[in-house]
């Protein structure tokens, strides 16, 4: 089983990264799946430019970088989405990346792992509901880090720096999300 943490921030000097490279540490050494980070900044998609609805196209897509971000994401058979809460919603850049696509995520496994002044919790709902439009089978946990508490100033900017719970967290949702994987593969085949 393939699980994609997808950073899915684009900004320069973005936090994110920081907490994807955290979630990275954690999976580290466990044995229930492959656990694969996916940069979505390494993708420069542009903005909803196919001209076919990706629900129709039947992962046929005209852009070079459509097909690559679609051939990637194909790959994996779950998902732990890193979202940012941008103005009490998700951002913009992941919310294209994933509009961009359809069957690609249909009767997959998802998590969400958020962050923001007040732990990304809105950002993490609006997904929710976004994510069970393409059949997305979402897991009930979640991990959502407040960037008020849980970052330190450093001579670089904010320095992320979880509370000790958060470790036990991490770990009961990725349960939470290979055993629910586990489940939806037989709606793949």
């Amino acid at each position: 089983m393939k699980i994609a943490i997808i950073l899915g921030s684009t900004r320069p000097g973005r936090f994110g990264a920081q907490v994807s490279d955290w979630i990275m540490e954690q999976v580290a050494g466990r044995d229930d799946a492959e656990y694969e980070l996916v940069d979505l900044a390494e993708y420069d998609l542009d903005l909803l430019d196919e001209p076919t609805v990706p629900g129709a196209a039947k992962r046929q897509y005209d852009n070079p970088k459509t097909r690559h971000w679609g051939a990637k994401i194909d790959e994996f058979d779950g998902y732990v989405f890193v979202t940012p809460e941008y103005n009490h919603g998700v951002p913009a850049a992941l919310k294209n990346a994933f509009d961009v696509l359809y069957p690609e995520w249909v009767h997959k496994g998802a998590a969400l792992v958020s962050y923001g002044a007040d732990g990304g919790v809105r950002a993490v709902e609006h997904w929710r509901t976004i994510l069970a439009n393409v059949q997305m089978h979402v897991v009930r946990g979640q991990v959502s880090f407040s960037t008020m508490l849980e970052a330190e100033s450093g001579e670089d900017g904010d320095v992320f720096a979880p509370a000790e719970r958060r470790t036990k967290e991490l770990g009961n949702v990725l349960r939470q999300l290979t055993r629910l994987t586990e489940a939806t593969a037989s709606l793949r085949s």
